[in-house]
């Protein structure tokens, strides 16, 4: 009997391409799907989690965010797995912003890195 992987979606307004993940659109949905079910086994990540307008040649928003974004989902997951000793689940980042996926993918790596040391 193969367990069912759990896979956590984040994104404000996209689905996944593929079936099989639960989707969260904010952060507070995000902390309160872990808290309750535990980490799942892999988790995608969207970095604007709000309506943000963009000035499209330098990717910088035109207001401080008031949403936190998914960077802010990764840092609370790498507490959640320091604190809990777990190791950090499978991850990507489907965020169309260049700058917010890169800065998502860092977090996650450098983590992980620090835990394999």
């Amino acid at each position: 009997n193969k367990k069912e992987m759990k896979k956590l979606y984040l994104d404000d307004v996209r689905c996944p391409k593929t079936e099989g993940w639960d989707v969260v659109r904010t952060y507070v949905d995000f902390v309160d799907w872990i808290t309750k079910n535990g980490l799942p086994d892999e988790v995608s990540f969207d970095h604007d989690l709000a309506e943000i307008h963009y000035d499209p040649k330098t990717w910088t928003e035109s207001f401080k965010y008031e949403e936190k974004t998914g960077y802010d989902a990764a840092k609370w997951m790498c507490n959640y797995c320091w604190t809990n000793g777990i190791p950090l689940p499978e991850f990507n980042c489907h965020s169309a912003n260049p700058v917010g996926r890169e800065n998502i993918l860092v977090i996650l790596n450098s983590y992980k890195e620090r835990l394999n040391d």
